[in-house]
């Protein structure tokens, strides 16, 4: 806007946030500019908790997707098949593009990953390796025609599926997708418990994000925390997964039906070659939640879907903003 009207107010906007100081992860700053016709205006930016969220935007996904739609789609990226994302606009598909594949954390996607397919190039989508590709909505009869074998295709305008393999409802672990549904349709409450007081403005969507962020991470923690009790010491200093133990292990028979499948994904492999290899510099979040998981496994605690929001609740009083 401040370049429509003229450029040179693009120069001062940005020196006054450049003099800003720069907040914490949870704080915010206020920015003054001067806008003619509108006076002086007021902008208050605020930090993710996470810095890993900095640049992700879950409103947009959560907006165009409902929530059993979402775990669905999430499922589908888990077992790196194929994932077409439509839409209207281009920030829609890059927003919705990166968000989805930041829920994959503590795991990485390993395959193609294309926000906008240029529609000259949509014969990429027949390809048979897994990608997660965004198109344009007036390119959808042009794709329907191609011979695209087992993909998802989402319209993200309509919420809905245009193409699937009718089997995404029941990938993920029946326990672990029903307390992820939960925390995703309930997050305004679960926030509003965590202080009382409740939080307005940009720091009430912060707070929403790592809160979503944190059921996903406590998700693959619940998943695939335990891993390190499966790790020996081989002669050469690495580590090696004892991988029939690991999956065996699991208390879950949902779960560890689901984990003979992921543990043949290339982001497995990479998530434990990096472990084995004691890659990755110090602890990151997950580590962080993998350790607390592991001391309080040691306690006696509920199971199944109010183990999985005990352990949340927990890690969401961590988020409050002093």
């Amino acid at each position: 806007m401040r370049r429509e009207i003229s450029p040179a107010l693009v120069y001062p906007f940005m020196r006054s946030v450049m003099e800003a100081p720069f907040p914490a992860p949870g704080r915010t700053v206020t920015v003054k500019s001067f806008l003619p016709g509108s006076g002086n205006e007021v902008l208050t930016l605020c930090r993710p908790v996470d810095s890993r969220l900095e640049h992700v935007d879950f409103e947009s996904l959560l907006q165009c997707l409902s929530v059993d739609k979402l775990l669905q789609v999430f499922a589908s990226i888990l077992l790196e098949r194929r994932v077409i994302f439509i839409a209207d606009k281009l920030s829609v598909l890059s927003r919705c593009g990166h968000a989805v594949l930041a829920l994959l954390y503590p795991f990485t996607w390993q395959h193609t990953f294309v926000p906008v397919l240029p529609a000259n190039m949509l014969d990429i989508s027949c390809s048979p390796t897994p990608f997660l590709i965004g198109v344009l909505a007036p390119c959808l009869p042009q794709l329907l025609e191609l011979p695209i074998e087992e993909v998802l295709i989402v319209d993200l305008c309509a919420d809905k599926f245009v193409v699937q393999l009718d089997d995404e409802d029941c990938i993920l672990p029946s326990k672990l997708q029903a307390a992820l549904q939960q925390i995703l349709e309930e997050r305004e409450d679960i926030l509003s418990h965590v202080d009382e007081d409740g939080y307005g403005g940009p720091e009430n969507i912060t707070l929403q994000f790592s809160l979503v962020s944190e059921g996903f991470v406590r998700f693959f923690v619940e998943l695939v925390g335990h891993y390190s009790l499966h790790m020996v010491e081989l002669s050469n200093g690495s580590r090696e997964l004892q991988r029939d133990s690991f999956r065996k292990s699991h208390p879950s028979r949902g779960v560890r039906q689901f984990l003979q499948f992921f543990m043949e994904t290339q982001m497995f492999a990479g998530f434990i070659q990096d472990k084995e290899l004691r890659k990755g510099g110090g602890r990151g979040l997950f580590e962080v939640r993998v350790a607390q998981y592991l001391d309080s496994s040691l306690e006696p605690e509920p199971s199944g879907v109010n183990k999985f929001l005990k352990g949340l609740g927990n890690k969401m009083k961590l988020l409050q903003i002093k």
